[in-house]
């Protein structure tokens, strides 16, 4: 009896770890996601999210991902970085240009009239960071991607068709080259992040604001300024985010579970993430012309003036490149032959 009660046991006790070790392998291991949009902006939605499930998929349920929008773990948008950096989130998206002069290198795809299409510049910035940066300034963290959001345009309550327009305005800009762009033209820049707009353009603590397309719905700038601009060509700006990770906790994931996230992120990953912001331009447009805004497009010849007047950006950059130990040309030529190389390839 005593012996068949010691085999009851032992068995007892091996299903409870058979059944302990399955939980474990069924998630071993949870991240936060962080950012600061609402959950159904089209980044977290049509981007953040779809990566996220297919890491869960791919890993068997080994990885859950807890998604926080907008900056529910605390702090504010230009402390993202260092969120990832020790530790307070896993992954966080950001806007690079949050933390101007930081990552000096990423501005050369913000610089006025560089940008293509989304696809063919977020597939140069991957190769660039994975080339120049992935070791140096970004050496603190993990990048799971790199890219850029479509052509940035200009929002105003008063219409805006030259430079002269913008003179004496105060306009919200995203980055430190946008808002040399706009002191540039005319403007009074404002810095702020993205979430403050709205209530930046109905106090009237600004006039306008650059963004693309893509966000203005789930801000409801058509709603708050009925006036756009957008260019010819190549883009006033764009923005360059990144997909960042902690560095220990990617470093403390089992090999199978670190490939799961590498196959996952990338290059491909990039490329999709910006093209899938550039594609949500479309709709968000149409929604400002449902509600009968001016939507104002300068042909070639109107935006070849904004290009000349935007030249001095470039030579301040350079100039402030090169305090910081940086071939600034070396790295505008190589954006511009990537950029050259890959907008065929992404042309629809």
């Amino acid at each position: 009896m005593t012996t068949r009660r010691m085999l009851l046991g032992a068995v007892g006790a091996a299903a409870m770890m058979a059944m302990g070790a399955t939980s474990a392998m069924a998630q071993e291991v949870t991240l936060k996601l962080h950012q600061f949009l609402p959950a159904q902006a089209n980044v977290p939605k049509l981007i953040l999210d779809p990566w996220a499930d297919s890491i869960e998929e791919a890993s068997g349920g080994r990885i859950k991902i807890d998604r926080f929008p907008s900056m529910q773990l605390g702090g504010k948008p230009p402390e993202l970085m260092d969120q990832a950096i020790d530790g307070v989130a896993d992954i966080v998206w950001t806007v690079v240009g949050y933390t101007p002069g930081r990552y000096p290198s990423t501005e050369v795809f913000e610089l006025p009239f560089m940008m293509t299409n989304a696809r063919a510049v977020s597939h140069a910035y991957w190769e660039m960071f994975d080339k120049h940066l992935k070791d140096t300034e970004f050496k603190d963290v993990k990048i799971l991607g790199t890219w850029v959001h479509g052509p940035g345009m200009i929002h105003t309550a008063d219409p805006v068709e030259t430079p002269d327009d913008l003179q004496g305005m105060k306009i919200r800009g995203g980055s430190r080259s946008v808002n040399a762009l706009l002191t540039q033209l005319g403007a009074t820049p404002v810095g702020m992040p993205v979430p403050a707009v709205p209530e930046g353009l109905s106090k009237g603590v600004i006039d306008g604001t650059t963004i693309p397309w893509e966000v203005t719905a789930a801000l409801k700038v058509p709603e708050l300024v009925e006036n756009h601009t957008e260019f010819t060509g190549k883009a006033l700006y764009t923005l360059t985010f990144v997909l960042a990770m902690n560095k220990e906790k990617f470093d403390s994931l089992p090999a199978d579970l670190q490939k799961v996230i590498d196959d996952k992120s990338g290059l491909e990953f990039s490329v999709f993430a910006g093209g899938t912001q550039s594609d949500a331009d479309g709709p968000s447009r149409e929604m400002a012309l449902d509600l009968g805004n001016n939507v104002i497009t300068l042909d070639a010849d109107a935006t070849a003036e904004w290009r000349t007047l935007s030249q001095p950006i470039y030579d301040n950059w350079l100039a402030d490149m090169a305090e910081k130990g940086k071939d600034g040309q070396a790295l505008i030529d190589e954006a511009t032959m990537l950029i050259e190389k890959y907008t065929p390839q992404y042309e629809k």
